[in-house]
């Protein structure tokens, strides 16, 4: 299956709802971060999380960047998105291995105790910025409590990666639900109702199932229409001239002192790994444009 996200009102617009489904892009994720099960189980829900939620914005050049904080082995996550389906993102620690709690990839165990941090960046003077404590480390459960406590609107997130016994990713998703200011009482008990119907994302679309029958099952008898749908991608914007302004930050002295141990260097993009290689000359060169 293509990955793609879906957005959909339900209840006559009292809700709003997006699901995705992103096997391939966490399978890009963890293929060039050569991450461990729990790394990419844990990377993957937030890489679905962030392209779902890039979605929510309006204009083309929105940006939106989710961080996680923990004192676990995985030493932190960070995801970027657009509003177009993009997404890109890397764990501090890719290779982590925990033994698994309850049968399961110990997610919350490689997170540990911290904080969330969803930042977005829509042209404004100064980035919207908002911060709250992992209740779980698990992932959906703290978006949920962000949504509700940062945003003030009432959320439900369900997210997941499952894994082949060769560690590739076999598929994962996520979905989103929003009750809008008016949704009546009758409305949200009936939705909890139909989310006790879904034991798991990964569950229904290992079936076979696709976001729009995801959404079908967690709005039964609610009126689900679908609004659109798009494509999502697993898609970093580095180049060898922006990577370049990292090695600049590195300072005249330090960038010196390379050239004069006359060897090549190596640099890699955090969020996607590809290596740009910078000859003694190009080092040169860049501490020439830098005066």
């Amino acid at each position: 299956m293509e990955d793609y996200i879906v957005r959909a009102t339900a209840a006559d617009h009292q809700i709003r709802a997006f699901a995705a489904s992103t096997g391939q892009l966490v399978e890009s994720a963890r293929s060039r971060h050569n991450t461990s099960p729990v790394a990419t189980a844990a990377l993957g829900r937030l890489l679905s999380a962030g392209v779902m939620m890039g979605s929510m914005m309006k204009n083309n050049t929105d940006m939106l960047t989710l961080m996680i904080r923990g004192d676990g082995p995985i030493e932190g996550l960070t995801v970027t998105a657009d509003s177009c389906g993009n997404v890109k993102g890397y764990a501090g620690n890719p290779k982590v291995m925990l033994p698994p709690k309850n049968g399961k990839l110990d997610v919350g165990g490689a997170v540990g105790i911290g904080l969330l941090q969803v930042i977005k960046d829509m042209g404004l003077k100064e980035p919207y910025s908002g911060q709250t404590i992992l209740v779980s480390s698990e992932i959906a459960e703290d978006l949920t409590y962000y949504f509700a406590n940062s945003e003030q609107v009432p959320s439900s997130v369900g997210l997941g990666v499952l894994m082949e016994k060769d560690n590739t990713v076999r598929c994962a998703g996520g979905f989103i639900i929003q009750m809008m200011p008016f949704a009546q009482e009758k409305t949200i008990s009936q939705v909890e109702e139909n989310l006790k119907k879904v034991p798991s994302v990964t569950s229904i679309l290992n079936q076979g199932h696709t976001p729009e029958e995801l959404l079908g099952i967690l709005f039964d008898g609610l009126g689900l229409e679908i609004t659109d749908t798009m494509p999502a991608r697993f898609y970093c914007n580095c180049s060898k001239e922006r990577v370049e302004q990292a090695v600049v930050s590195v300072g005249k002295k330090e960038i010196q002192a390379m050239i004069e141990e006359g060897e090549d260097i190596e640099v890699k993009c955090h969020f996607c790994n590809t290596a740009y290689q910078y000859t003694v000359e190009e080092l040169r060169e860049i501490v020439k444009r830098s005066k």
